[in-house]
């Protein structure tokens, strides 16, 4: 199998289109605030994954119920507000967001799924949204993907976007996506949108077995903050004009597809680490010898998600103490005479006892903007997992004072 090639630009499949315009939801004229995104091919096959917060937001609530079908066309998202905690009108206020895309469109309102990113608890404004689906509509185009991840980003500095191409059966077959995210992301799905969009030819159920794997090896191995949010969403449309015979695992080009969507998945979320509110350091995480790899995940996770470790990475002494203090607290089996921290290859503790790193190598190391973490944890198991965070600087406690 050859490995596909990923570029950090979204390329449309064939037979989708996309727009993104500022239709006044942010005051910035110069910020794009609302997406559109359309499959031109009825009976385009979808996919989604969701929040795991058990406070959802009203639009997740209504594409949740929709995907139970396997079909979408279109999705509207708005950026600046949330649309979460806003009680029956913000129901309302979703339903009218499809309704009018799908008129606007010659659609069902079923085919038509909606997000919204922002601040928390507002009402909608729902002219801005009204003016926005007719500014979106005429927009759309084959080239309109760069401004459509210009219109789902709030505290992000910069769009995130990847494509990739590779061949089933002969035939040429793209899958290309875009996503937000830079606050609030912690495994299992955080306050990130990403959209996904492939002309393979793919049944619901396969789609989504795909994009559960691909979800289960990107987004959900990252962590910003350790929060998760109401809106969290991947959504992946799959319109089958790429003209092979469907794909389902068993098929012999099934592990070319997965691999392509794993890749773009992937890439698109190492994008959201660099781009962690006030971040300045890249980290990947990783634990051995843990009686388990749910054992070492868990033990990451509580690592990653530890303020005092993260605040500790953005300077420049060694956090390695600190990630022990969580071990030792974190709930998973661990030896405490036997616990040993690289930091790349560097010892810092070696059987609980300090290393003998070169001192000028960690202090270069420490003023790098990205190291490995690798934690063993000392019972001799073969447990193993990897995460990706970053540090926690003044900066993202600014950004999250309004």
């Amino acid at each position: 199998m050859q490995l596909p090639e990923f570029s950090p630009t979204c390329i449309l499949p064939p037979g989708f289109r996309a727009a993104g315009v500022h239709a006044g939801i942010k005051t910035d004229p110069q910020c794009f605030d609302m997406t559109l995104l359309v499959s031109d091919v009825p009976e385009t096959v979808a996919a989604g994954m969701f929040t795991t917060n058990r406070i959802q937001a009203a639009p997740v609530k209504m594409d949740i119920a929709k995907l139970k079908s396997g079909k979408a066309r279109a999705i509207l998202i708005n950026s600046g507000n949330a649309n979460a905690c806003t009680g029956p009108q913000g129901v309302r206020d979703a339903e009218e967001m499809a309704q009018r895309t799908a008129e606007a469109l010659g659609l069902h309102v079923d085919e038509v799924l909606v997000s919204s990113t922002g601040g928390i608890g507002k009402p909608m404004r729902m002219d801005p949204i009204r003016k926005g689906i007719e500014l979106l509509v005429p927009r759309l185009s084959a080239g309109g993907a760069e401004d459509a991840a210009q219109g789902i980003l709030t505290t992000d500095t910069r769009p995130k976007m990847c494509t990739t191409t590779f061949d089933i059966e002969g035939h040429s077959a793209r899958i290309s996506g875009f996503c937000k995210g830079a606050g609030m992301i912690e495994p299992n799905m955080a306050t990130m949108l990403s959209y996904i969009f492939t002309d393979a030819v793919v049944e619901a159920p396969a789609l989504r077995a795909a994009l559960k794997t691909a979800v289960d090896n990107s987004f959900n191995k990252i962590s910003i903050d350790g929060d998760t949010s109401t809106n969290d969403s991947v959504i992946c449309l799959a319109n089958g004009q790429a003209g092979h015979s469907p794909l389902q695992p068993g098929h012999p080009d099934w592990d070319t597809f997965q691999t392509a969507l794993n890749g773009v998945l992937f890439d698109l979320a190492m994008k959201i680490v660099w781009d962690g509110e006030g971040m300045t350091k890249f980290i990947e995480l990783r634990a051995e010898g843990a009686a388990s790899n749910a054992e070492a995940d868990k033990a990451l996770r509580s690592v990653a998600n530890s303020f005092l470790v993260k605040t500790g990475l953005a300077g420049t002494y060694p956090a390695w103490s600190r990630m022990l203090d969580v071990l030792g607290y974190c709930g998973v089996e661990i030896d405490p005479d036997r616990i040993s921290i690289y930091y790349d290859d560097l010892p810092m503790l070696v059987e609980s006892v300090p290393g003998q790193a070169d001192a000028e190598k960690v202090k270069a190391l420490l003023h790098s903007n990205r190291y490995t973490v690798t934690l063993n944890l000392g019972t001799g198991g073969p447990g193993k997992a990897v995460l990706y965070t970053c540090d926690c600087t003044e900066e993202y406690v600014r950004i999250n004072m309004f």
